[in-house]
C-alpha cells in the first residue's frame, strides 16, 4: 500500500507544478494594466487690465474644487496673476495685492509726488500741468508711456515670493510661460528663461500706459496685441487639457467712439478681439473657456476688485459640471497644493555692503546717482533694504529704468545699480494754463511754460526757465548748482523780469490800479533736507517801476528805485497732490529784510508763515490751511480774496499790515475721469476766516471776516479745475471758475 500512495502524493504534486507553471506562463504572456494616468491640466490667463482680477477668483474658486493646475500661461494681467500664483504665491497673496495696491499710484506718469525729489516737488507749485515733451535738437519727443515704471515695479516685486524675482520661469514650482510683442517688428515673443520678474513686466507693457522693455536686445511691449489667450503656448507644452480664462475687453458701442482716444482705444481692442477668436478656435473637445461677465468694468477700472474677482468666482463655478470629473481627492489635492505654495521667505538678515558699483545709462553722473542712492561700503542693509534705496532713483523725475543686482560671497554683499536716464528726460519742456473768473469784474488768463535742462556737468547742474504770458508777465532763469556730485549744498544765481497790474483798495473798495515792472537778480546759497525740504539763504537786487492807470497819470509820474532784500527761507512739502491732497503736509517760512538807505529810512521786516496739512477718509479728502504775514511798516506780502481765499470777497481787496487766515477744505469723491485726461472728480466745501490788521492799534476784531463756498472739483493733466460758489458773510456772493492750484 506505501507504494501506491507514495505514487498517487507524487502524481499530485507534479501536476500541481505544472499547473502553476501553466498558469505563470499565461501571466506572463498577457498585458500588465497601469493605473490611469491624470491628464495635465494647463491654466491659460488672458489679458484684460483691471479686468485680470476676475482671474483670482478663478483660481480661488478651482482651489475649493480641488482642481490642479500643472502649468501655466498668461498675458499682461494674466502674466501677473499666473506668474506670482507658478512661483508659489497662495490666493491670500493674490487677493492682498489686488485690494492693498494704490493703483492710482501704479497708473499716475511719474511717482507718487511724495517719492520725488524736492526740487522736482518744487515745480509743480511753480507749474501744476503734467503736460510734458522733450526738447532736442532733432525734435519733440513724447514720453514713451503715460505711466511710469517706479510704481508698478514695486507693487510686482512685493506680490512675488521671496527669492523667485530673479528666478528663470523655467525653473518655478510650475511651469510657466508668457507672451510679448516686438515693438520694431510685430512678432511674438515667447519669454522663455527670462527671470520671472523682467517676464512679467515686459507682458504687462501696455502700449500707451507703461514703457516699453528691453529683453535680450529687443524692445518688447504688451503680448495682447499679438496673443492675448495664448492656447496653442499651452498646448506645446504638452497641456492634455487647458482651462483658458477670457477678460480681454469687449468691443465698445457706436456711442462710445464720438473721439480720438475712444477711436484709438478701439483700433487696439479690434486687434486684440481678433486673435483671440483665432484662439478660441484652437481649443479642442476637452478644453473648457470660462469667460466671466464683466460688462460694467472697464480695461482701467482698478477701483472695483471685488467685481472682478467675483465675476471670476461665478463663472468658474458655472461650469462646475466640467470641472468636477477633473478634481483630486482632499488627500491628493492637500499633497499638490503644499508642494505648489512657496516655502516660508528666509529671514532677509543685513549684511554688510563691500560695494556699491553704478552703471548709468545717459548722462548722468555715476557718483551721483550713487551718493543720492543713500547706499555706501560699510552700511548693514537687508535686500529689501537695497532695493528701496535704489528705487528712490527714480525721484529725480529722468530715470526710466533701475535696477538692482545684489551678490553676497561669505558674508559680504556687493550691490551694482543700473540705472537707465529717460532719453526724453533730461529736456524737458511743461506747458500750463492758468484760468481765473468770478463772471464779473476779476478775469485773469496765463499761458505757461517752463524747460528744464538737467545734468549740465559732473555735479549735476540744471538750468530751469520759467515763461508766463497773460494778465501777468514774467520771464525768469535760474541756475541751479550743487556743490559736488550729490551734494545736498547748492548756489543758485537767477534772473527775473515780470510786469502785472495790481488795483488798490481802500476799505474793501478800488480806488485806483498801478502798472508794475521789475527786474531783478538773485544768489542763493541752500541745502536740500532729504527729499521733503529745504533751508535756503539769499540777496535779491531789484529795479522796480510804478505808475498809476486807473485814473491814468502822466508818463513823468512814474517812480522808478533800486531795492536790495535779504532772505532766509524754510520750505517743507510732502504733499501727495498740491491741487487735492490726502497725505503730507506742507510749511513755508520767509523772512526778509530790505535794508534803509537816505530815500527809505529805516529798514524794514518783512515775515510769512503759511502751512497746510491734508486730512482724508475712504472717500473724503481735504486740507487744514493757515497764514500769517506781517510788515514791519507798510503792506504786509500776503492779501485776502477771491475764491478760497475768503470767498465772495473782491480779489485782493483786503489788505494790512498783518494778515491772518485759515481755512478747511473737504471734498467726496463721486467719479474719476480716464487716466490718459485726469483723475477723480469731487464735490467739496470750504469754511474760511481771516482778515486784514495793524497790530499796533488795539481792538480790531471786527475786521475779522469769514466766508464759505461749495465746488466741483476735476483733478485734471492741466491742473485742478474748479467751479463753484462762494460768499463772505455781511458781503458778496460770487461764482467762480478756476484752473490751477488755490492756495
Amino acid at each position: 500500500m506505501a507504494a501506491p500512495l507514495r505514487s498517487l502524493v507524487l502524481g499530485a504534486a507534479c501536476a500541481l507544478l505544472l499547473h502553476t507553471a501553466a498558469a505563470l506562463a499565461q501571466a506572463e504572456a498577457a498585458p500588465v494594466v497601469a493605473p490611469a494616468a491624470r491628464p495635465r491640466i494647463a491654466l491659460v490667463l488672458s489679458g484684460g487690465g483691471a479686468r485680470g482680477f476676475a482671474h483670482i477668483g478663478v483660481l480661488r474658486t478651482l482651489r475649493e474644487m480641488r482642481v490642479p493646475v500643472d502649468l501655466v500661461v498668461g498675458t499682461s494681467m494674466g502674466s501677473v496673476v499666473g506668474g506670482a500664483y507658478a512661483a508659489g504665491a497662495s490666493i491670500a497673496d493674490l487677493e492682498r495685492m489686488a485690494r492693498q495696491t494704490d493703483w492710482d499710484r501704479v497708473v499716475a506718469d511719474r511717482p507718487a509726488r511724495e517719492d520725488l525729489e524736492f526740487r522736482r516737488r518744487e515745480e509743480d507749485q511753480l507749474l501744476p500741468s503734467r503736460i510734458e515733451f522733450g526738447v532736442h535738437s532733432d525734435g519733440i519727443s513724447l514720453p514713451p508711456s503715460a505711466a511710469g515704471n517706479a510704481a508698478l515695479e514695486q507693487a510686482l516685486g512685493r506680490l512675488l515670493p521671496a527669492g523667485t524675482r530673479d528666478r528663470p520661469v523655467s525653473q518655478l514650482t510650475l511651469p510657466f510661460r508668457s507672451v510679448a510683442s516686438d515693438l520694431v517688428t510685430g512678432e511674438l515673443v515667447d519669454l522663455v528663461d527670462t527671470p520671472l520678474f523682467l517676464t512679467m513686466r515686459a507682458s504687462l507693457a501696455v502700449p500707451g500706459v507703461f514703457a516699453p522693455v528691453r529683453v535680450n536686445g529687443r524692445l518688447v511691449v504688451d503680448g495682447g496685441l499679438v496673443r492675448n489667450l495664448p492656447i496653442d503656448l499651452a498646448h506645446k507644452m504638452g497641456a492634455d487639457i487647458v482651462i483658458a480664462v477670457n477678460v480681454g475687453t469687449p468691443l465698445a458701442p457706436e456711442k462710445n467712439l464720438g473721439s480720438a482716444l475712444g477711436v484709438a482705444q478701439q483700433m487696439i481692442n479690434i486687434l486684440t478681439e481678433q486673435n483671440v477668436q483665432r484662439s478660441i478656435k484652437e481649443l479642442r473637445a476637452q478644453d473648457i473657456l470660462i469667460a466671466p461677465g464683466m460688462e460694467k468694468i472697464g480695461f482701467m477700472d482698478f477701483h472695483n476688485v471685488d467685481g472682478a474677482v467675483k465675476a471670476g468666482e461665478a463663472a468658474a463655478r458655472a461650469l462646475a459640471a466640467r470641472l468636477a470629473p477633473l478634481a483630486l481627492s482632499r488627500d491628493e489635492y492637500a499633497l499638490f497644493e503644499n508642494t505648489r505654495l512657496a516655502p516660508p521667505p528666509l529671514s532677509d538678515e543685513p549684511v554688510r555692503i563691500a560695494a556699491v558699483k553704478v552703471e548709468s545709462a545717459g548722462q548722468i553722473a555715476p557718483k551721483i546717482l550713487e551718493v543720492q542712492s543713500g547706499m555706501a561700503a560699510g552700511q548693514s542693509l537687508t535686500r529689501e533694504q537695497v532695493r528701496q534705496a535704489a528705487s528712490q532713483l527714480y525721484g529725480r523725475g529722468d530715470i526710466e529704468r533701475v535696477e538692482a543686482d545684489i551678490d553676497d560671497d561669505a558674508g559680504k554683499r556687493t550691490v551694482t545699480i543700473k540705472a537707465t536716464e529717460a532719453h526724453w528726460a533730461n529736456s524737458r519742456l511743461r506747458v500750463g494754463l492758468e484760468l481765473a473768473s468770478d463772471f464779473d469784474d476779476t478775469n485773469t488768463f496765463a499761458l505757461k511754460m517752463m524747460h528744464v535742462k538737467t545734468s549740465l556737468n559732473p555735479w549735476g547742474g540744471e538750468l530751469r526757465t520759467v515763461m508766463r504770458v497773460g494778465d501777468m508777465r514774467d520771464l525768469g532763469m535760474q541756475l541751479y548748482q550743487p556743490l559736488g556730485a550729490g551734494s545736498p549744498w547748492y548756489v543758485a544765481p537767477s534772473t527775473q523780469y515780470g510786469s502785472t497790474s495790481l488795483d488798490a483798495f481802500s476799505e474793501g473798495r478800488r480806488i485806483r490800479r498801478y502798472a508794475y515792472t521789475g527786474r531783478s537778480i538773485s544768489m542763493v546759497l541752500g541745502r536740500e533736507l532729504g527729499t521733503w525740504g529745504d533751508l535756503r539763504f539769499g540777496v535779491t537786487r531789484q529795479l522796480a517801476g510804478v505808475r498809476v492807470v486807473i485814473p491814468e497819470a502822466p508818463a513823468s509820474e512814474a517812480l522808478n528805485g533800486y531795492g536790495t532784500t535779504q532772505f532766509a527761507q524754510y520750505r517743507i512739502d510732502t504733499l501727495d497732490s498740491l491741487g487735492f491732497p490726502s497725505r503730507g503736509y506742507l510749511v513755508d517760512a520767509r523772512i526778509e529784510r530790505l535794508p534803509g538807505d537816505a530815500t527809505s529810512g529805516a529798514a524794514n521786516a518783512r515775515s510769512t508763515l503759511l502751512g497746510m496739512g491734508a486730512i482724508s477718509t475712504e472717500n473724503w479728502a481735504g486740507h487744514v490751511y493757515g497764514e500769517f504775514a506781517h510788515a514791519q511798516s507798510g503792506a504786509s506780502p500776503l492779501s485776502l480774496g477771491g475764491f478760497l481765499r475768503l470767498s465772495g470777497t473782491v480779489p485782493d481787496s483786503i489788505q494790512g499790515r498783518s494778515v491772518v487766515f485759515s481755512r478747511m477744505v473737504l471734498a467726496r469723491r463721486i467719479g474719476a475721469l480716464p487716466v490718459t485726461l485726469g483723475g477723480t472728480v469731487r464735490a467739496g466745501f470750504s469754511l474760511e476766516a481771516g482778515g486784514g490788521f495793524d497790530l499796533s492799534q488795539p481792538g480790531q476784531g471786527s475786521l475779522l471776516k469769514t466766508a464759505a463756498s461749495a465746488f466741483l472739483s476735476v483733478d485734471t493733466r492741466f491742473g485742478p479745475v474748479y467751479v463753484g460758489g462762494g460768499a463772505t458773510k455781511d458781503g458778496n456772493k460770487t461764482m467762480y471758475l478756476f484752473l490751477g492750484p488755490v492756495w
